[in-house]
Formats: C-alpha cells, structure tokens, sequence
C-alpha cells in the first residue's frame, strides 16, 4: 500500500499547501490519490478533498482508536494508488510527554515514509542540525526526504541543498520558491475554507503546476512504494455494524454553502448508513425548509454572511417554526450561532432565526479551541444505552452564547474545554440539541445512529398520533 506522511518541523511551515500541490499534481499524473489528515480539522481536508478529487478523511488519535485509525486508513485507501497524510503542527508535537498521540506516532502506526517540509527562510548551515535531530529524536521515524520551502532564490536552494549533502543522508525531493501565488488567505480559523473560495480550482491548479516544477513527482511516488502496512480482511465501514431498522428513510436537512460547510466526510456516510436520506440546504437562497423529518447544521463561518443569512427572512422564520414544533435538530458551532436571537461581529448585529433565546458576540481571540471532554446528562435528547457515557470532542471558536433568556437545560457537563458557559454544552430545547462541541461519528460514539434513530422515532410518533386521530 504506496502512501507517505507530509509533516514539518513546526506548524505554519506551509505542509499544507505542498500537501496540496502534491495531491492535484500526482492526481494530474492520471493516480488516483487518497488524502488524510492527522487530527480534527475541516478546513484543510476541504482543500485536500478538492485537489485530489476523493474526499479526505481524518485521522485522530484522542477520538478513535488505534484499530479504527487502521481500519479508517485501510477502508478508503480501497482503489487508491497512493495516500497522501497530512500532519497537524510538528512532527513531534501531541498532547502526551511520551508523544504517543503524536504526528510521529501516527506515521509509525501507518507505517508511513515522513516527508519533512522545512520552512528555510533565513536559514542556510542551521538546517543541517535541525534535520539531524529530527531524524535522530526517534528511530521509528522513517524520514525519507525533505521538500524545502519559502526558498529565497536559486543562490539559496544551492546552498541549503549543499549543506544538506554535506552534513545529512536526507534526500531534498525539492526547493519551492517563495511565490505569493502559493497563498491561500487566511482567517481565524485557518485557511479560507475552499467552499468560500470561488477560484478554488483555479488557485489549486497554480499551486500544482508549481509544485511539478520545484518538486520530483517520482521519487516521492517511489517513496511511497516503501511504506508498509496492507489492508486488512475487514475494510468495512466503521460504522457497518449499525443496526438498521426495517423501515424508509427519514429525510435530514443538511446545511452546505458559504456559511456552513464543516462536516466530516464518514459523518454524513454514517447518517446515510444509519437510514437518512441527506437533503442539501443552502441557508442563503433557499427561501423554506424542504420537506425533511430532522436537521443538520454544522460549523462554518455564519459571522461572514450575516448579512445575506439576515436577508434571506422567509428560511429563518421556516427553520424557527419548525424546531418550534418539534422538528428534530443537531447544530454544531456556526449552526449554533445560525439558530441564535442574534450575531454581533465587528460592532455589527444582525437577527438570526431566534429560536434560541441568546446573542452571538464574536471576539477577536478563541473563547474555545483544542480537544474537550463532555459526560453526557439525562437532558440529552437521544437517548444512549450508556449512563453517563463520556464523549471525546473538539471545539475552536472565537463567539460566545450570551444574555440567555431561557432557563434551559444541557445536555452535556464538560468535564475539560468551555462549551457554551465553562460548564455545560449542548444547549437542549424541543428536540433541538445545539453545542460548540463538534463531534464525530466513531465506535465509541454513534452519534449519527443516535440522530437518526430519534428522528425516525419522532417522526413514526407524528404519523401514528394522527392515525389515532383519523
């Protein structure tokens, strides 16, 4: 099974935008490329899901387990020619002092061949001893080569690359110029995400052509022939062990355009294995909700288009009455934030649907990020076979929920992170569940079964209520 790790020294060493160039143009080659990425992130597999043509799925070792992170590697490598993985920060960077949840631990458990992406502005002889020690830190860690970036010039990459020969084994795959074409803006979540990006393809097709010019396509493809680990008997869905009920899909309303766009490819596999039937929503345009049984609104950045989203009246009023009247409902962050009274955002307020009764304020730093802890309480609307069942998160937000108007009940106590007050998240009302929380559909946590299941369950309910009334 031919795949390589991109990692880097440290973060922000533009791994991103090499792991990019590198999918579409190996994916130009006529190979069909696979991308993962290391940890919780939306942004950059929206970016890798575009330039290789097949979605990117993440890899994480504090919501997965070691088998599922194999499992999950081995099911969509299925058909693949090569596998591109993406770290997240440095090589060597994790949660864990002994590293285990590490970049390097993941390449080791992949048995996958590191590429190292070194950031070389302002530096000539000192790259030698950095490499060294990275090669040297651990000697599970297979780094085969560096792809040097930011480089200053001709005169530069000439010596980077004859320090490199002199004083290391490493093999330099190649030097990438700086060259503000290979720059995607950024925001305060990361990288514009490339479903706000309208030139997506077109910036994406700039950054391969310079990537084949800078970098040797075929030894990285050769490099990647030396990694290990084959698929195994079982490639099945993570979630093929869901059981299905006997009966029609229900029908569940997915928000995807500019303002929301955060969802995890094997998520949405998920919901449509458990039984639902994914309808696309596009909160700018459409001017009421479709028919649907139940509601997904995930994360985004709604603050960007308050305005079109106050505009578009006739949705948010069809989305209020609806959850009023008990239409079932998961909204993660940015969904969150859409089903609140109001966002203020650079002095800036617009209304929202209002059927949570409290005002988004954005702030200029996060007021939540990183992996959180949650215990789930007897508010949650989906019932679980498991009391008091712990559940492992993540959240990155720079908006608050304040001046809550309701006394409402929470779904979920947060045991480490900030959630909605410090305390409690998942914000429980009707059969809406609205959190910071994003969570993902894995073995120790279904959560997309459970959704489905209370929609189908709410809506036999209806339909049986008003048989009993004819």
């Amino acid at each position: 099974m031919s795949h390589i790790f991109i990692s880097a020294a440290h973060k922000s060493s533009g791994k991103t935008t090499i792991s990019i160039g590198l999918s579409a143009a190996i994916n130009n080659m006529g190979y069909q490329v696979q991308t993962f990425k290391k940890g919780p992130d939306y942004i950059d597999p929206m970016w890798l899901s575009r330039a290789s043509g097949r979605n990117c799925y993440n890899l994480d070792f504090y919501t997965m387990r070691e088998s599922e992170i194999v499992q999950t590697f081995n099911q969509h490598m299925s058909g693949a020619d090569i596998g591109i993985i993406e770290g997240n920060k440095g090589l060597y960077d994790g949660l864990d002092l002994d590293g285990s949840n590490s970049n390097a631990a993941l390449a080791t458990l992949l048995d996958a061949p590191v590429i190292l992406v070194m950031d070389s502005r302002g530096m000539t002889r000192g790259i030698a001893p950095l490499v060294l020690g990275y090669q040297n830190f651990d000697d599970n860690i297979n780094i085969q080569g560096v792809i040097l970036n930011q480089v200053g010039g001709s005169r530069h990459e000439e010596k980077l690359r004859a320090i490199l020969e002199h004083y290391t084994d490493v093999t330099v795959l190649g030097a990438v110029h700086k060259n503000s074409v290979l720059n995607i803006d950024e925001r305060h979540l990361g990288l514009i995400p490339s479903n706000e990006e309208y030139l997506a393809d077109k910036r994406i097709q700039l950054i391969a052509d310079n990537i084949k010019a800078q970098v040797n396509l075929e030894e990285i493809i050769t490099l990647g022939k030396k990694s290990g680990i084959t698929p195994g008997k079982d490639t099945s869905s993570i979630s093929s062990g869901i059981n299905k009920q006997a009966t029609s899909p229900v029908r569940i309303g997915i928000f995807q355009d500019e303002a929301f766009g955060f969802y995890y490819p094997d998520d949405l596999e998920a919901l449509q294995q458990s039984g639902a039937e994914l309808i696309t929503i596009n909160s700018l345009t459409d001017q009421n909700l479709p028919e649907v049984d139940g509601l997904f609104i995930g994360g985004g950045f709604p603050e960007t288009q308050m305005q079109p989203l106050y505009n578009n009246a006739s949705l948010r009023n069809s989305v209020k009455v609806a959850i009023e009247n008990g239409l079932p409902a998961y909204a993660e962050c940015g969904g969150m934030m859409y089903l609140a009274r109001s966002i203020t955002w650079n002095n800036t307020r617009f209304d929202m649907v209002g059927v949570i009764q409290g005002d988004i304020i954005m702030h200029s730093r996060p007021q939540g990020r990183g992996y959180i802890k949650l215990q789930e309480t007897e508010h949650h609307p989906w019932a679980s076979t498991v009391n008091n069942s712990v559940v492992f998160a993540h959240e990155f937000h720079y908006s608050e929920l304040v001046n809550l108007d309701h006394q409402y009940t929470y779904a979920y106590k947060v045991l480490r992170g900030t959630g909605i007050d410090g305390e409690n998240d998942g914000l429980s009302y009707r059969n809406l569940l609205a959190n910071y929380a994003h969570l993902r559909n894995t073995q120790d946590n279904q959560w997309a079964f459970r959704f489905v299941r209370f929609t189908r369950q709410v809506k036999d309910s209806i339909v049986n209520s008003r048989t009993i009334t004819q």
